[in-house]
């Protein structure tokens, strides 16, 4: 097995992945804990079969301590680092992190290995019972090897990779979700009808997250103000932090193109949340938009 960390100097240690959030009811398949806001540091908790040196040891403790606070109820993987062996196999070490205030055992789970869009590198099932009990809020490093047959690609990228829980198809009723400010705002007869709206769609495909338009208002300073259903028919949470989005009119023309940087944006597993997006007048290509039919789009990347 390769080290746990490249060679380079310790200013330089850093989480070279991404990290994905799920429910402990979703993975575990049991009935969450009380709900809370509380934040969740974790405690660094080593195998009992570990024999980790001490300069690992510290090398692990700085970069746990780097990771984000959980919420309660939640299990994560927390990547590390990603290495190619002589025999072209993926070396992926990673935190396996859980908020719970008790403690957890692994079952055997599919994992998946994704790239910074989302898009599948690799997916292999994996005992995870070998990884023993992990403590009450506590997070473990591990080690886990995708072989080449467990890879899609022979090109993995080096840093913002994700390793990730594949879980089962849920059966949960897809909902309406709303940011504290829109639940805060928002009159209960509108709440009411975006929940009725959002119970007669059809849900997004599973693993699926698109956009639906709902709302389009071109100011009289010729700002263009829209208002999106973010739809995630993904069984876990997704977290948007920049969203390249276009609008078209109902002549299939773009009007508006710009990107939006978002802070902390989530939308939970298997829910619809609305948001509304501005363009400045600069990025409306069009004084005099068609917007009795409408829709956003996310801009492709060539």
């Amino acid at each position: 097995m390769l080290p746990f960390f490249r060679k380079r100097e310790k200013d330089q240690l850093k989480m070279e992945g991404q990290e994905d959030t799920v429910s402990s009811n979703e993975l575990l398949d049991e009935q969450n804990e009380e709900e809370g806001d509380e934040e969740v540091m974790t405690s660094l908790s080593f195998h009992p079969e570990w024999n980790v040196s001490k300069e690992d040891q510290y090398s692990f403790q700085f970069l746990n301590m780097e990771c984000a606070p959980l919420k309660p109820n939640q299990i994560s993987l927390s990547g590390i680092s990603l290495q190619m062996d002589e025999k072209n196999n993926a070396q992926i070490t990673a935190f396996i992190r859980s908020s719970l205030k008790k403690t957890i055992k692994l079952k055997e789970t599919t994992l998946v290995l994704l790239d910074k869009d989302d898009k599948v590198l690799g997916r292999k099932k994996m005992d995870l019972s070998e990884v023993g009990e992990i403590p009450p809020e506590s997070s473990r490093p591990w080690t886990f090897i995708f072989t080449e047959k467990d890879l899609f690609t022979t090109e993995l990228p080096s840093e913002d990779w994700k390793l990730a829980f594949q879980l089962k198809p849920s059966s949960r009723k897809h909902t309406l979700e709303l940011e504290d400010s829109w639940e805060k705002s928002l009159a209960s007869k509108d709440k009411e009808k975006l929940k009725e709206m959002v119970d007669k769609l059809t849900p997004p495909k599973q693993g699926e997250v698109n956009f639906m338009g709902l709302k389009a208002d071109q100011k009289e300073n010729g700002n263009l103000h829209v208002t999106i259903l973010i739809r995630n028919g993904n069984n876990r949470n997704i977290k948007l932090e920049q969203i390249p989005l276009q609008i078209k009119d109902a002549n299939g023309t773009v009007v508006a193109k710009g990107g939006f940087k978002l802070d902390d944006f989530e939308v939970k597993a298997n829910t619809s949340k609305p948001w509304t997006f501005i363009f400045p007048k600069e990025l409306v290509q069009h004084d005099n938009p068609d917007l009795s039919k409408w829709k956003a789009e996310p801009i492709r990347k060539a």
